[in-house]
């Protein structure tokens, strides 16, 4: 479900200019982990695009966006592409906020909120607390970024690559599927995809033996030593007014996204924090 609004940011952006697009603005879209490839997630956003250049009263084609879902891949297109605007994890964020001088500009508001908690869900009575997980089995979509799991989900108070086995999932459903036949001892889940339970025909009910703290969403960043504030204004402020749009607001509502917020920098400290004790 994440994925969902990391292609709809993608599409979302555009460049801060008038002139010809010779030279497209390039934006690195990470995912790390997800089930999206490539070719879906660049279709969807080259589609959305033209609805923003259009809103926005740009030129067709103005930027493109390069997406993967690879850590390594991510880490190596920051560096080579060293674009202006990214759309990143919270991990990836946290860990290349330095290099990169990294700064939040928007976030995604999704059922009225801008953050999410993780839960590790488990069979209903089968275990009681986390401690009672050590060494078996964890799955989920969300363990590609092991650091940040352990320094942010879990505050530092569990190494996930220590304390469980882990068995990655680049779909929660099959994940949920194998928890709910025993293959699996416990899934972790993030908001979205917690929320979508109910839809789900389990045979064995479920429960949640740890819930974390709320956690910002991430969405667009932007690097502060090569853009001006009044870029980074005005590219927030295009967001906030995109789902208002008569055809803004329908790829809005199909993607879940209510609206954009500017982010209030202040929500990100305490995961800064939790970051750089982590090290």
């Amino acid at each position: 479900m994440r994925k969902i609004y990391l292609i709809i940011i993608a599409s979302l952006l555009f460049p801060f200019t008038k002139n010809a697009t010779a030279n497209p603005e390039m934006i690195v879209v990470c995912y790390p982990g997800g089930s999206v490839n490539a070719k879906d997630a660049n279709g969807a956003m080259s589609s959305m695009l033209r609805v923003v250049e259009r809103v926005g009263q740009w030129q067709e084609n103005s930027f493109n966006s390069l997406f993967t879902a690879k850590l390594d891949e991510c880490r190596k297109q920051m560096k080579e592409k060293n674009p202006k605007f990214a759309i990143t994890s919270l991990g990836l964020y946290l860990e290349l906020r330095n290099q990169h001088s990294l700064m939040p500009v928007v976030q995604p508001k999704i059922k009225g909120r801008t953050s999410e908690r993780y839960r590790v869900m488990v069979q209903k009575d089968k275990y009681k607390t986390l401690d009672e997980l050590k060494g078996l089995i964890l799955g989920g979509t969300v363990l590609e970024e092991q650091s940040y799991i352990g320094k942010i989900v879990f505050a530092g108070k569990y190494d996930p690559d220590s304390f469980f086995v882990l068995k990655k999932s680049n779909q929660a459903i099959r994940a949920l599927r194998s928890l709910d036949k025993g293959e699996l001892d416990a899934v972790m889940l993030n908001e979205q995809q917690f929320s979508g339970l109910g839809s789900l025909q389990m045979k064995t009910p479920l429960s949640a033996v740890f819930t974390s703290e709320e956690i910002p969403l991430m969405g667009v960043v932007a690097n502060s030593s090569i853009t001006t504030a009044e870029e980074r204004v005005r590219f927030g402020k295009a967001l906030e007014g995109m789902c208002n749009d008569t055809e803004g607001k329908k790829l809005c509502e199909l993607f879940g996204v209510e609206s954009f917020a500017t982010v209030d920098k202040a929500v990100f400290e305490p995961m800064i924090k939790l970051w750089a004790e982590g090290e």
